[in-house]
């Protein structure tokens, strides 16, 4: 099992992952063969292009304001908000303003 942070001990998500100037960075927390949990981080203006995912994916905004936009409709995210993206669906992200985000993949 691959991990970037220690089990069994209490982890604030929000202050888990650094910004980085004109970046995205990511950390694994979890990864097995039933999905990974991952956080990100993406500074203004950086995105991900359409794409998509052969299982569905939960994205937890932790922190700042982000577009997603799955099969064409637009959705704007802010903290404490969530959206599931559902499996060979296309979705893209785009950071409105800097943002950090929890994103849950599970396998069927």
């Amino acid at each position: 099992m691959k991990q970037n942070i220690k089990f069994a001990e209490v982890h604030t998500l929000k202050t888990s992952i650094e910004y980085a100037q004109g970046a995205t960075v990511s950390k694994i927390v979890t990864k097995n063969n039933c999905g990974s949990t991952t956080l990100f981080s993406f500074d203004k203006g950086q995105n991900l292009s359409e794409h998509t995912a052969p299982f569905d994916a939960i994205a937890i905004i932790l922190d700042g304001k982000c577009k997603i936009s799955i099969a064409g409709k637009s959705n704007t995210l802010t903290e404490g908000q969530m959206i599931v993206m559902p499996a060979n669906i296309p979705h893209a992200l785009e950071a409105i303003e800097a943002f950090k985000m929890m994103l849950v993949m599970l396998k069927a």
